[in-house]
């Protein structure tokens, strides 16, 4: 068969199609449905993260349920009704997790507050050392009142923030720095098996430890560098 008898077949197949299609209302929406449950799957397709990628599948599913049924096709219409529900499922769970994420970033930076109630206050006088360089940590703490300070950086530590986090989770679990009172000091104190189950229960508390390690982290780095 010659090149232009095919290319011929072919436009009086498109035509009789679209003849067919336009003849019909209820054909018109289904091949629009197919139309676009094709678009939505090449998109998916296109797409890099996991959250629109699962609205896309389910539009698509959708519209190929529409088209399945009104075209019709029986296997379309089977395949998208049993994948449907699936892909709805994981894209609710999904969006419930990444809400979750969400309310765990904004909440970080409170969980000083809420994490006072699993907290110990302890009191101190000025020049006493909370912990030195090189003991064994089981305890993290958070400044109440008073002022305090890392010895070997000459650094005063801040006011409602948490503080000697990186010696338990440090593969040594020793103290890097000494800590000291500078004037009297009320400090509340937690100790590490309840800090683990916070970590592992409580989201929110999980983003903030990270943001104070990666901080101090980023901190040390930049004390290296300048010491070159």
């Amino acid at each position: 068969m010659a090149l232009s008898e095919m290319a011929a077949q072919a436009s009086t197949g498109v035509a009789t199609y679209l003849a067919t299609v336009m003849s019909s209302p209820i054909q018109i929406v289904a091949t629009l449905a197919g139309a676009l449950g094709i678009a939505l799957v090449v998109s998916g397709a296109l797409t890099r993260t996991m959250l629109p990628l699962r609205w896309l599948v389910v539009g698509s599913d959708a519209s190929m349920l529409v088209f399945g049924a009104l075209h019709p096709s029986t296997i379309t219409m089977v395949v998208a009704a049993c994948l449907l529900p699936i892909n709805l499922f994981r894209a609710v769970e999904v969006t419930r997790l990444t809400r979750r994420v969400a309310r765990a970033q904004a909440d970080a930076d409170l969980a000083g507050l809420w994490l006072k109630p699993y907290m110990k206050p302890r009191k101190l006088k000025a020049g006493q050392v909370l912990f030195n360089e090189g003991d064994e940590a089981d305890r993290m703490y958070l400044l109440v009142d008073g002022k305090l300070e890392l010895v070997d950086l000459g650094k005063p530590l801040e006011r409602g923030r948490i503080f000697g986090e990186i010696a338990l989770f440090s593969p040594t679990r020793r103290r890097t720095h000494t800590a000291r009172c500078v004037t009297a000091c009320t400090v509340l104190e937690i100790h590490e098996s309840t800090v683990k189950q916070l970590y592992f229960q409580n989201p929110a508390f999980g983003f903030h430890l990270i943001e104070l390690l990666a901080g101090r982290l980023s901190a040390d780095i930049e004390r290296g560098r300048a010491t070159r």
